[in-house]
């Protein structure tokens, strides 16, 4: 599948019914990220079911965690616009989403705004490559 480089930020939703419209909600941290924001029009593109759903072999995710342990908020592949706030002890920078839950992003400083793909997701930090600098 071709993805834009226009591409906004990529999340999942259910739509729901209303009367006669139906919606589909954007995640709040979409917002508090910049990556949309409330009141501008965007195009949308829907992409099928997950593969289980689809009747596909099942590829293990964050779902398969314990009940009790908290998830992490982001999953590896997710595309996200962050916020460099402070430089680890490798040097790496460090970007801070929902419930200040740490992505390190390797070649980053501090103040930097930058388009990122999750590369590996653990239960309490993500990494993630640069994908575009200085937004």
């Amino acid at each position: 599948m071709e993805i834009s480089d226009q591409l906004l930020c990529l999340f999942s939703a259910e739509i729901t019914e209303e009367d006669d419209r139906y919606t589909v909600e954007v995640p709040k941290r979409e917002i508090d990220t910049g990556a949309v924001e409330a009141g501008d029009t965007y195009r949308v593109a829907l992409i099928s079911r997950t593969a289980a759903e689809a009747g596909e072999p099942d590829e293990p995710t964050t779902a398969s965690r314990p009940s009790g342990e908290p998830q992490p908020p982001v999953e590896a592949g997710e595309l996200r616009y962050v916020e460099i706030e402070d430089i680890g002890k490798q040097g790496d920078g460090i970007a801070r989403v929902e419930r200040g839950y740490v992505i390190i992003v390797p070649g980053a400083d501090v103040g930097e705004r930058v388009k990122i793909e999750v590369s590996e997701v653990k239960s309490n930090f993500a990494v993630g490559e640069i994908i575009e600098e200085d937004l």
